[in-house]
C-alpha cells in the first residue's frame, strides 16, 4: 500500500508565524531577565544601606564607650539630650586639649550625623549637605533607659522621598 501524500497549497506564511511566536517568547524571556536584574540591583542597594546603618550604629556606640565620662550620665548625657540633627561642630575638639567630655559628645553627634545625613567641609566648619549622605534621607535617634542605650537609624529605602513605616530601620542596644 502506498501512503497517500496530501499537499496543502495554503501553507505560505506558516514559517513566518513560527518565527514571530519564537521572537515573542524570546522577548518575554528577556523582559523577565531584565526584571530579575532590576530586583537584584534594588536588593543589593538595600543590603548596602543596611550594612551602612549597622556600621554607623556601631560607630556612635564606640564613640560613647570612648567618652564614658559623658555617656555614664545616661539621661542627662549630651548623647541623649541633644538631637543628632541639631548637634554643632566643636572646633575645640580638633585636638585633645581644651575639649570637655560634653563638647566631645556634641562633636561626636555632629560627625555621626554628618556621616548619616551628609556634610561638606569646603569652607571652614562642615555644613550639612544631603548629597554626601551615606543613607538616603537618613535619620537617627539615641534613647536611654539606664544603663542601656538604644540607637535607631531610619532611611528612605524604597526611594519614595520620605521615611515611613514602609522603610526599614536598624536598631541596636548596648550597655556601657
Amino acid at each position: 500500500m502506498e501512503a497517500d501524500i496530501v499537499y496543502i497549497k495554503n501553507e505560505a506564511g506558516f514559517t513566518l508565524i513560527e518565527v514571530l511566536i519564537s521572537v515573542l517568547v524570546l522577548a518575554i524571556g528577556l523582559l523577565g531577565l531584565a526584571g530579575l536584574q532590576a530586583t537584584g540591583l534594588k536588593n543589593n542597594a538595600s543590603a548596602y544601606h543596611r550594612t551602612q546603618a549597622t556600621l554607623l550604629a556601631y560607630d556612635i556606640a564606640d564613640r560613647m564607650r570612648a567618652n564614658r565620662v559623658e555617656a555614664k550620665k545616661y539621661a542627662t548625657s549630651t548623647y541623649k539630650t541633644i538631637d543628632p540633627d541639631s548637634a554643632s561642630y566643636q572646633a575645640s575638639c580638633l585636638s585633645t586639649t581644651g575639649c570637655s567630655p560634653s563638647a566631645l559628645a556634641q562633636n561626636d553627634l555632629f560627625e555621626w550625623h554628618c556621616a548619616i545625613a551628609g556634610c561638606s567641609a569646603e569652607n571652614g566648619p562642615p555644613a550639612k549637605d544631603a548629597m554626601l549622605a551615606t543613607l538616603p534621607l537618613g535619620q537617627a535617634t539615641i534613647s536611654v533607659v539606664e544603663p542601656i542605650y538604644t540607637i535607631r537609624i531610619n532611611w528612605d529605602d524604597n526611594g519614595d522621598g520620605s521615611v515611613d513605616n514602609n522603610d526599614p530601620n536598624f536598631q541596636m542596644s548596648f550597655q556601657l
